[in-house]
């Protein structure tokens, strides 16, 4: 009766160690050779029940980023959230997604899938275009 009890909290002990495994963060999706990331798990990010993403990676020494971050904030709504990852306050997502050239702006799915993207400057027309395109005409 013994060995049974211990064979059953084994066994009890790996399946929980193989369901904690499963659930830790995945690794980053392989990129197409794009200077881009092309998915992201929205669970790193804000809002991750929100539709759309816009995820806008920025560093604290690039002027250029302030008037970009400035222009996406906006898209704030309920079915779009947005978020700045700041260098180097945000390092770990920096690092995790590969971004080493900023500022870059993705308009991300509901999925983790980037839509489309922006590296360097972007008018507010070219942003707000493209988030609009993404998300397509209202039903």
């Amino acid at each position: 009766m013994v060995r049974v009890v211990i064979v059953a909290v084994v066994v009890a002990v790996a399946f929980a160690v193989a369901y904690f495994a499963q659930r830790r963060a995945p690794d980053p999706p392989a990129r197409s050779g794009t200077d881009r990331p092309d998915q992201l798990d929205r669970s790193d990010f804000v809002r991750p029940d929100a539709p759309w993403l816009i995820a806008v990676f920025t560093s604290a020494t690039c002027d250029v980023c302030i008037d970009t971050w400035q222009k996406a904030s906006v898209l704030e709504s309920p079915d779009v959230a947005v978020q700045q990852i700041d260098f180097p306050r945000d390092r770990a997502l920096h690092d995790r997604y590969v971004i080493d050239a900023v500022p870059l702006v993705l308009v991300v799915d509901a999925q983790g899938v980037v839509q489309n993207s922006f590296v360097g400057p972007v008018s507010a027309t070219h942003l707000w275009a493209a988030v609009a395109e993404a998300r397509g005409p209202r039903q």
